[in-house]
């Protein structure tokens, strides 16, 4: 919920517990982005994928911590 720049916020200031991203199998080539344009690398563990009756992909992914 909110804009794409309040979620940019969030994920630049490492306030994002979970992502939740739904891959559609269609490429559009476009469209608002919700990640920083800062280039820092935040890397991500998969914690579990659903695929949906559409084909759509349900990915969660949480914050790689140091120790994981």
């Amino acid at each position: 919920m909110g804009s794409s720049s309040f979620a940019q916020q969030l994920v630049a200031n490492d306030l994002v517990d979970e992502y939740q991203l739904m891959i559609e199998p269609i490429l559009l080539g476009g469209g608002k982005t919700i990640f920083p344009r800062d280039g820092q690398a935040r890397p991500l563990e998969l914690v579990s994928v659903a695929q949906a009756k559409t084909g759509v992909l349900v990915c969660t992914y949480r914050p790689r911590t140091a120790a994981s």
